[in-house]
């Protein structure tokens, strides 16, 4: 489906060769004719090299699958299913550790479990679901940091090495991992300095920039570098594509010849992101992304289908649940209102993961996007809505009658929203409808 027709051939080969080969013409056909077969799946590649435009590290996570289940739909997809699986676990977590509160953490990990954009990325070969999952990752071991120095005031800070090695690789995924590498570094920055005010430190702003950021810096910036640089193995070792294209121009060998290349290589990929205009059906500008203005279909079918009618449909398609994205946006404005008013530190955690995966996309007006790429700020809009839940359930400190309201209300908001849920679960997972059936589900008339 969709862009998988890249990325499952792609990872095959990686397991084959160690890097991107160029396949043959219907190599999709002669993969799907091998049913899981690798030794019959390498047949479907040339003898040359491939030019790609996405570092290596999430189509080798891709690879993981087919080399234990076969170069068949379930062995390139079962590794991103189960990353989708531990990122709902991981953000039930994650927002218990910063709500102290099991009730909220498992409303976090149920609305991520039923969204439409989760679970039809969780269940394509794409390269953003590994994205997503280990940008949570890294911050939730921001969040383990955060909590672990201030309540033991340890000099060593071993999840913030770990929040390294995370974006690390999820910059071996997407480039767009760097955005986040920006935003957490000055998150965790910004948690030090303010740790030291708390403590009432002099000069809290310079201790905290000389004491902390800058030696993270020092540890951060290396190892994310060496992270990085550790995905690309298989291409290091191999014969990839512009593999020797410093020997070639310069005579350079070794490890500087190995690096020129690669640096030649990035330039040609940097200018191919920056340039993509081609147009594209379901092309979707990032001010719509938050509000679904214009959804991915993956996969449309309407031919030879049997569903009781004249005319049938079958189709997947990336639209998140519209009660939980619709109400996500309005609790994104409210938490910008509650980190400006009171400076609470989870909405400000929240909104720097949601503008680190979105806003960049917005200096990009002419580039070729789409709005699946939201899946990387999904989490974080769906932590801005649970903290938004989690204000109108109340505290202790309320009145019973308050909090009994407010339990109704949320109550009632989450059985609506599996409800949704169950209603556009058909056009998520290719199941058979009828023509009519599907139009129902079409609310708006850009998401056919």
């Amino acid at each position: 489906m969709f862009d998988e027709t890249y990325y499952a051939k792609d990872a095959l080969s990686l397991l084959l060769y160690g890097h991107e080969q160029e396949a043959k013409e219907k190599a999709n056909e002669l993969l799907l004719a091998c049913n899981g077969d690798l030794t019959c799946a390498s047949e479907i590649f040339k003898n040359s090299p491939s030019y790609v435009v996405h570092p290596p590290f999430g189509k080798w996570v891709i690879a993981a699958g087919e080399w234990a289940f076969g170069a068949s739909p379930f062995g390139w997809r079962i590794s991103v299913a189960v990353l989708g699986i531990l990122s709902v676990l991981i953000l039930a977590r994650v927002v218990r550790r910063m709500t102290g509160s099991d009730l909220l953490g498992t409303i976090a990990g149920l609305l991520l479990a039923i969204d439409g954009v989760a679970i039809a990325l969780s269940r394509t070969a794409l390269l953003d679901g590994v994205l997503s999952f280990l940008v949570l990752v890294a911050f939730g071991c921001l969040v383990l940091d955060r909590d672990r120095t201030r309540r033991l005031q340890h000099t060593l800070r071993p999840w913030r090495w770990a929040a390294a090695i995370a974006l690390g690789l999820a910059c071996g995924v997407k480039w767009s991992g760097l955005w986040f590498v920006i935003a957490f570094g000055l998150l965790t920055a910004f948690w030090d300095w303010g740790r030291r005010r708390e403590h009432g430190e002099p000069n809290a702003f310079g201790r905290a920039l000389v004491r902390d950021a800058l030696p993270t810096a020092l540890i951060w910036l290396p190892l994310i570098l060496l992270t990085y640089l550790a995905t690309w193995y298989g291409w290091f070792s191999s014969g990839g594509y512009l593999r020797t294209w410093a020997l070639d121009n310069g005579g350079y060998t070794g490890i500087q010849g190995a690096l020129r290349s690669l640096a030649h290589y990035h330039q040609q990929a940097y200018a191919f992101h920056t340039g993509l205009t081609t147009a594209h059906s379901y092309q979707a500008n990032a001010w719509g992304w938050p509000v679904m203005a214009r959804p991915t279909s993956f996969f449309y079918e309407s031919e030879g289908l049997n569903c009781g009618a004249d005319t049938c449909s079958q189709e997947v398609i990336a639209l998140g649940n519209p009660v939980i994205w619709w109400a996500a946006v309005l609790a994104v404005l409210h938490q910008v209102w509650r980190w400006a008013a009171v400076r609470d530190w989870r909405a400000g955690a929240v909104l720097c993961g949601f503008l680190a995966g979105w806003a960049p996309w917005l200096m990009y007006q002419e580039r070729t996007v789409f709005s699946f790429y939201s899946i990387v700020f999904l989490p974080f809009m769906i932590m801005a809505l649970t903290l938004s839940l989690g204000t109108i359930l109340g505290t202790t400190a309320d009145s019973r009658d308050r909090r009994g309201n407010g339990a109704v209300a949320v109550l009632a908001f989450l059985i609506v929203a599996v409800g949704v849920s169950w209603w556009f679960y058909p056009v998520w997972t290719a199941d058979v409808l009828t023509y009519h059936e599907w139009q129902m589900r079409m609310w708006l008339p850009t998401w056919v």
